[in-house]
């Protein structure tokens, strides 16, 4: 019995020198890991922060579609070649005949009205272009 207990005293002395021995070993691994925890965090809140620009971009480009959208259905549809051709002429832009065919004159008139009206000359009747058009319809 006492040869067991002086065992079992030796063992657990002996495990507690093996143990002390590599704490040393063991707290420069708990740093090294730490310090790798601490620049993944910091990665982790830089991702964050792009995503959340991402987001905001993305409501931003959402919002502004809804409003493009909403500029066509509140006319309740898209506007005819002869609507726009008529509007043309009616604001001074559109000297040809209301044809219904958007053709180089139309599409010259299009342009010379968007650049007067500080949009994008590009020749096509989206619906910012629309919403300043329409109203020489009337």
């Amino acid at each position: 019995m006492w040869g067991k207990l002086l065992l079992t005293v030796l063992l657990v002395f002996g495990l507690a020198g093996c143990a002390t021995t590599g704490k040393s070993k063991s707290n420069s691994q708990c740093q090294e890991l730490q310090d790798k925890l601490t620049e993944t965090e910091s990665r982790l809140q830089q991702k964050d922060e792009e995503v959340r620009n991402l987001e905001e971009e993305l409501n931003k480009v959402k919002s502004e579609g809804l409003t493009v959208s909403q500029e066509f259905s509140s006319e309740g549809a898209k506007p005819t070649d002869k609507n726009i051709q008529t509007a043309l002429k009616n604001a001074g832009f559109y000297n040809g005949e209301i044809d219904g065919k958007i053709g180089k004159m139309t599409m010259a008139a299009i342009e010379e009205f968007q650049k007067s009206n500080g949009l994008k000359a590009d020749g096509k009747v989206g619906p910012q272009t629309w919403s300043k058009l329409k109203k020489y319809l009337e």
